[in-house]
């Protein structure tokens, strides 16, 4: 059972050996190209135009799942267990170690460890992600990296909304955890055990508090308050792009968490 939001990254290993099991069973993979070289073949299953050419597909840790329509770039190395969802994409050269699961038109690059990226995100280009979650609508800008391990190899601390502060996670590695519709510009840094809301832009230097609420705007040299309705025209924007609906119960969703989590934004 899951108790705590670092439990989606902990635990996504056993999901995705479960669900491989269910989704494959009595089924057969479409071809392999040739020119990819795959380690334990028969963990490997490729749904209907796949495009791959050219990579390393290691399932000796655990399966790899690649949904209808993916792309795969050249010279990409992915280990199991992992899973990628229809439209997704893994930029070329990209580096993945699972568990990892990526959404629905959800694009990946850099270094990726252990991570739950939720659908209609972008972590495009260069930068390390390990021990996170990332909720649906987020853009990572370049060069973007969280940190999962303290220098101190003390237990990760967390925000946790329940009690209101900050509690201990029992783990040592433990990133990111990011909600819906939050974006980071280039060079953004996230300290170990970052926790940041809905609908929020981090930017600058150095690092940022380690609780971010939900509509916030700014980094380690202050925040602001994303407006509602800038964000809203933000996100119908971001949503069209990907050529899906900006939904009444969307903004309702909104309005309704920006009133909820104004009470952290003391700034």
């Amino acid at each position: 059972n899951l108790k705590n939001t670092w439990d989606i990254f902990r635990f996504n290993g056993e999901a995705l050996k479960a669900d491989f099991k269910m989704i494959t069973d009595g089924r057969t993979s479409a071809p392999i190209p040739k020119t990819v070289h795959c380690i334990h073949k028969e963990n490997i299953f490729l749904e209907e135009n796949v495009e791959i050419e050219i990579g390393v597909l290691n399932a000796s840790k655990g399966p790899i799942y690649l949904g209808k329509n993916t792309q795969i770039m050249e010279g990409s190395m992915i280990r199991g267990p992992f899973a990628i969802l229809e439209y997704g994409v893994v930029k070329m050269g990209s580096k993945v170690y699972g568990p990892t699961t990526v959404g629905p038109k959800s694009k990946i690059g850099g270094e990726v460890n252990n991570v739950v990226m939720s659908g209609y995100c972008s972590k495009g280009h260069e930068g390390y992600l390990g021990n996170a979650v990332i909720g649906e609508w987020c853009n990572l800008g370049a060069d973007t990296n969280n940190s999962n391990l303290k220098n101190t190899y003390a237990e990760v601390k967390m925000w946790n909304y329940e009690k209101e502060g900050f509690v201990k996670t029992g783990l040592q590695f433990c990133g990111l955890i990011m909600g819906d519709h939050s974006k980071s510009a280039i060079n953004t840094m996230f300290n170990t055990g970052t926790v940041v809301g809905v609908s929020s832009n981090i930017y600058g230097s150095n690092f940022p508090r380690n609780f971010i609420p939900s509509f916030s705007w700014g980094g380690a040299a202050g925040f602001s308050t994303y407006q509602l309705d800038k964000a809203k025209a933000t996100a119908e924007r971001v949503i069209h792009r990907k050529n899906e609906d900006f939904t009444e119960a969307d903004q309702r969703i909104m309005d309704h968490i920006f009133e909820m989590t104004k009470k952290y934004r003391n700034f």
